[in-house]
């Protein structure tokens, strides 16, 4: 018999809170991080999800001594610290970091290349502070990084490599990754409008977040999330575009589920990746009908956080549970009209649901895509 995987435990730090409650009590009141911010001097102000560094540097300030961190192990820090205080590392734990660019800001500048660009450095440099004596793993794929941690995680777990694994992911809002995504024109004129008829690109983003996964659920859990079925594929559509038809979405929803053993109706709720641009939110758009999911509730989180890359699967996996505990589906954030060409059911307000079943997708450059199936236990 296959070794049943849990979710246990999680936390979140983005513009709108520190933790999962804050976030949770922001998202109902529709609250965004999406905002006018001026990054690169040259260029005119556009708009991103920022964390503030002042109030960053306070809190991590009141909860660690040692100051000698970067932002972004800043954000990892304080994400993962809770749960390192509820949980308990031995030597069969594993450690996992997703992130796309990491340490990239340390390169500004530079003649040199610094040793803390490097992400296993930063990997190994979080899991010595916290004592993890297991050697860490870097995920980075894309943007489905935060979303393949998890079944990395998973399928570590069950192979009987480890007994339970802490997972973070992080990225920070940088000169590099805003000056790439510029340089094909992805970057939206405003906050982002995902699978809306007028929507015209990306906001970028940055947060971390943390989970802890188990094959050993505890009586002291307050809840827990069997991770039932996962899959990636790549397309190896184009360097940055999307397929056309789906296909690699699809075949990654497909075999998810197959593994999950959930049909279609059994799916409650889709937490999707819906970036806003125009070819992303259309082949979602395709391969959610592939697979006969276009009456399931669907929603982006990107209009709240922006793109937090390899966080983005990561967070918004937690978004997804903490709404499953509360039993509320939260809007697709700025959508008004449909701009895709297959339907899908976009979620435009708060509404009260019964949610067993999550599947949560992602998508990104170079043709890859994920999908992991939650159930609520």
């Amino acid at each position: 018999m296959t070794k049943e995987i849990f979710i246990t435990d999680y936390n979140c730090v983005t513009p709108v809170g520190f933790d999962v409650d804050s976030n949770w009590t922001a998202l109902l009141e529709g609250k965004s991080g999406v905002a006018l911010h001026k990054i690169i001097e040259s260029q005119e102000p556009f708009y991103a999800s920022m964390i503030d560094s002042e109030k960053l540097n306070k809190v991590f300030s009141e909860n660690f001594e040692n100051q000698d961190f970067t932002k972004l192990e800043q954000m990892l820090l304080l994400s993962l610290k809770p749960l390192i205080e509820r949980q308990k590392i031995t030597e069969d734990t594993l450690f996992i970091l997703s992130t796309t660019k990491g340490n990239i800001s340390l390169l500004k500048n530079q003649t040199e290349l610094p040793e803390g660009v490097f992400l296993s450095k930063l990997a190994q440099k979080i899991a010595d502070f916290f004592g993890f004596s297991t050697k860490p793993i870097v995920v980075s794929n894309a943007c489905v990084s935060g979303v393949m941690a998890i079944a990395v995680a998973k399928n570590m777990i069950q192979a009987g490599k480890y007994k339970n694994a802490f997972v973070i992911a992080g990225d920070e809002l940088s000169e590099f990754v805003i000056s790439g995504f510029n340089s094909f024109q992805a970057i939206g004129s405003g906050p982002c409008k995902p699978y809306d008829k007028n929507r015209n690109g990306i906001n970028i983003g940055e947060a971390a977040a943390a989970v802890y996964i188990t094959s050993e659920r505890s009586e002291n859990e307050k809840f827990s999330f069997r991770v039932l079925g996962d899959s990636a594929i790549n397309d190896a559509n184009h360097i940055s575009g999307p397929s056309r038809t789906g296909d690699g979405l699809y075949a990654s929803i497909k075999n998810a589920m197959t593994e999950a053993h959930v049909s279609p109706e059994q799916i409650d709720f889709i937490s999707a990746h819906g970036t806003a641009t125009l070819y992303n939110d259309e082949m979602e758009a395709i391969a959610f009908n592939r697979m006969e999911l276009e009456r399931v509730p669907l929603n982006s989180m990107k209009g709240y956080y922006g793109h937090c890359l390899g966080a983005s699967g990561l967070l918004e996996s937690i978004i997804s549970m903490e709404g499953a505990l509360h039993n509320t589906l939260i809007p697709s954030k700025n959508f008004e009209e449909i701009g895709v060409s297959q339907p899908v059911n976009i979620i435009t307000e708060n509404k009260t649901s019964s949610i067993r079943y999550i599947l949560k997708t992602a998508s990104g450059f170079g043709g890859c895509n994920a999908a992991i199936v939650l159930e609520k236990c």
